[in-house]
């Protein structure tokens, strides 16, 4: 989340950013000698202006690029892409410069999936084209890769939307899905793959305090003080506070696996990110970690997981968390891809 670009709220002085974030994924089809890691830092930083935002740090591990931005983070690894930003970015504008750059410096022409996602922002309308609404989103992502498919989940104001070229399990295009993967030489079937994401709003104001200049003088010192650096342990951790305020890291593991935090600590808009692709047959003692550590009012999580990977089953028990009764279950939806299943779920504090 960027210290920059707040804009003043129409109801009252408190200041606004807009922590929401656009979430897209590109995994391209293994080629021998094939590498996304190959596209220079430089490279990088013309495709992020064309987004609106810029690196401000780097980390690696031998599996992954980590950059941290102005606006949220970009990881890269040898057939992933993965960019996540907030505010008023634009993302999907960079695609097209993306799939170019995979062709022409890493070797990658042929995509696998895709997926795009993103939490109803607070204030749809100041987003610029085509993020003002999902139809224009899923327009221009079919320009990119043909006709994929959409989806929204939960209530409208606490929906997730998802685009993504998987099928749901048992249709046709399951079917021809599996027979186009089984005619690809290159392709090597599926590798065990996980995501965790944790979207939390209206948080404990002590709390986001310590995301702010005033309180903590680096960010070292707020990842230490808010506990962040205890979530994953073995992660190598990249962090920044924003003046006056605002956070975010990046933690990258020997074994590939990475997590980032993005924090909006404004009182009138409070936002907490928290994203990671790390295996876990229970995710119940993570998401209490992050929900002790923060200590929203309202939460939606959403798992992704591959049937061979070890959150397979992780991804069905989140409908059955209560973290000590605290919370109370208030939407929770399961879709079956071709590949993969899909867990969300929303979450509220029971009234005091």
């Amino acid at each position: 989340m960027a210290g920059t670009e707040v804009i003043s709220s129409s109801e009252n002085n408190d200041q606004f950013f807009e922590g929401v974030e656009k979430l897209i994924e590109i995994w391209f089809t293994p080629v021998k000698h094939a590498d996304l890691r190959k596209i220079t830092r430089q490279q990088w930083e013309n495709v992020l202006k064309i987004v609106r935002c810029e690196i401000i740090s780097f980390t690696q591990s031998d599996q992954v690029d980590a950059y941290v931005l102005s606006e949220s983070s970009m990881f890269v690894s040898r057939r992933r892409w993965i960019l996540k930003t907030c505010g008023k970015t634009t993302p999907l504008r960079c695609v097209r410069a993306v799939l170019q750059l995979a062709q022409e410096a890493a070797g990658h022409s042929r995509v696998h999936n895709v997926f795009y996602s993103r939490r109803e922002f607070a204030r749809p309308a100041a987003q610029l084209q085509p993020h003002d609404n999902f139809d224009s989103e899923v327009e221009l992502l079919d320009s990119f890769f043909g006709d994929g498919r959409a989806y929204i989940m939960g209530p409208e104001k606490d929906c997730w939307y998802l685009y993504t070229l998987l099928p749901l399990e048992g249709t046709v295009d399951a079917l021809e899905k599996e027979q186009a993967d089984d005619e690809d030489i290159s392709y090597s079937g599926p590798e065990p793959d996980q995501t965790i994401e944790i979207l939390m709003s209206d948080l404990d104001p002590a709390v986001m305090d310590i995301f702010t200049r005033a309180t903590s003088a680096n960010a070292a010192e707020a990842t230490k003080a808010s506990g962040i650096d205890k979530l994953i342990p073995g992660m190598v951790i990249d962090d920044y506070l924003f003046d006056p305020c605002g956070y975010s890291m990046n933690g990258v593991a020997k074994d590939g696996c990475y997590m980032t935090i993005h924090i909006t600590p404004e009182p009138a808009c409070s936002y907490v990110s928290f994203e990671s692709n790390v295996s876990a047959a229970s995710y119940e003692a993570l998401l209490a970690r992050v929900l002790a550590a923060f200590r929203p009012d309202k939460f939606l999580v959403t798992v992704f997981a591959t049937k061979d990977s070890p959150a397979a089953d992780a991804s069905r028990q989140i409908k059955k968390f209560s973290s000590q009764g605290v919370y109370e279950q208030k939407d929770a939806q399961f879709c079956r891809f071709s590949g993969y299943d899909l867990h969300y779920a929303l979450f509220a504090k029971f009234p005091s």
